[in-house]
């Protein structure tokens, strides 16, 4: 059986070339060896960081992958950390102060490396679309799974109860995000409302629009060979939906990684090598049936989802620590644990009682 160690090996590897190009960065800026530790000393803590904030993350990207095949599984550990990496932590941000700068791609690229005090401000400058589109988006993440009418496994018993009987108003979650949007916006200068409320309407849109292509894209009953065709094309639909969900992700961290470094290569390399320990984890995840064993660890994670919503949306008119995100995702996630845990104990010594084993007689190599 694979070790849990193993799972990780890649990321060690990619750590290790991570803080080696870091040293060189730095020592290629400074010139001296000060210079060469100190930025692989921030590539190592953006990239704990990483993992810190986006550990919930890899709980639902393992809540979706259990459910793909093995095909799909692996184009999202290989192509998906590839899109995570390059796409999201690089890409992405040039394109948006691309898009703010009115400029083209490259001169977005010899701005971050010429420019990175002005690169990191016009990032900065999008934090409302960003996080209006993030906080939507994860905020219906979350609540979509909790407001779930067939939703029967409850972690604090009698509050998600009460979100499941809610849960049977018809699109009740996109009511509720769409009045948060509007609260939001209220806050903010009238120049900037309009870009939050259509930056949150799209996130609104993207989900409802990823989930209609996996409503499209399901068997409908078919068999055969239209079958494969169809479960294939709906574990697109899971990997797109996955990509959203980690791009949304992304936006605070990125953002929030030029409080400790304004130098673009820098950041992305250690935001990299969190997204490969996050992708690590989450494989981890799935091949060991840790979500099964851990009773409520879903749970945390999708309240830790709701959590990150929110003050993404908060962080549109509002100062908000990285540490706040990272402290209360990691809460949510740790009581889940420990709430597992006592529940795994509570039920062993339920079925070790006798009370148990009389009730539930065994017959020879047969359980009753």
């Amino acid at each position: 059986m694979q070790s849990n160690l193993s799972y990780f090996t890649a990321s060690f590897a990619l750590t290790a070339i991570g803080l080696g190009l870091g040293g060189a960065i730095g020592y290629y800026n400074t010139h001296t060896i000060s210079g060469a530790a100190a930025t692989v000393f921030i590539v190592a803590v953006l990239g704990v960081l990483e993992v810190a904030l986006s550990f919930d993350n890899a709980v639902v990207n393992a809540t979706v992958l259990r459910e793909m095949d093995q095909v799909w599984r692996r184009r999202f550990i290989t192509w998906g950390i590839a899109i995570a990496v390059f796409g999201m932590r690089v890409v992405f941000p040039l394109v948006i102060v691309a898009i703010i700068a009115k400029i083209g791609p490259w001169a977005a690229v010899v701005m971050a490396a010429t420019e990175p005090n002005e690169y990191s401000r016009v990032l900065a400058s999008a934090h409302v679309s960003l996080s209006a589109f993030g906080g939507a988006f994860l905020s219906m993440v979350g609540l979509k799974y909790f407001l779930d009418a067939e939703k029967q496994v409850h972690w604090i018993g009698w509050f998600e109860e009460q979100l499941v009987r809610l849960g049977k108003i018809e699109a009740v979650e996109l009511a509720a995000v769409m009045l948060a949007l509007w609260g939001v916006s209220s806050q903010l200068n009238q120049a900037l409302q309009v870009t939050c409320l259509v930056s949150g309407m799209l996130g609104l849109v993207t989900y409802v629009g990823v989930g209609g292509i996996s409503a499209l894209l399901e068997r409908d009953g078919r068999k055969g060979a239209e079958a494969t065709k169809a479960v294939a094309r709906s574990g697109f639909a899971a990997f797109l939906y996955l990509e959203v969900v980690d791009a949304s992700f992304s936006f605070d961290g990125v953002i929030g990684a030029f409080a400790l470094s304004n130098n673009l290569f820098v950041i992305s390399i250690g935001l990299g090598v969190g997204a490969m320990f996050v992708r690590s984890l989450t494989l981890l995840l799935v091949e060991n049936g840790t979500l099964a064993e851990y009773r409520y660890l879903e749970h945390g994670a999708f309240y830790a989802i709701i959590a990150l919503g929110v003050i993404m949306l908060l962080k549109t008119f509002m100062h908000l620590p990285e540490a706040v995100t990272g402290l209360i995702g990691a809460g949510f996630i740790g009581l889940a644990f420990l709430s597992s845990l006592r529940f795994n104990r509570a039920r062993k010594a339920h079925e070790g009682s006798a009370e148990y084993r009389v009730a539930t007689p065994q017959r020879r190599g047969v359980a009753a």
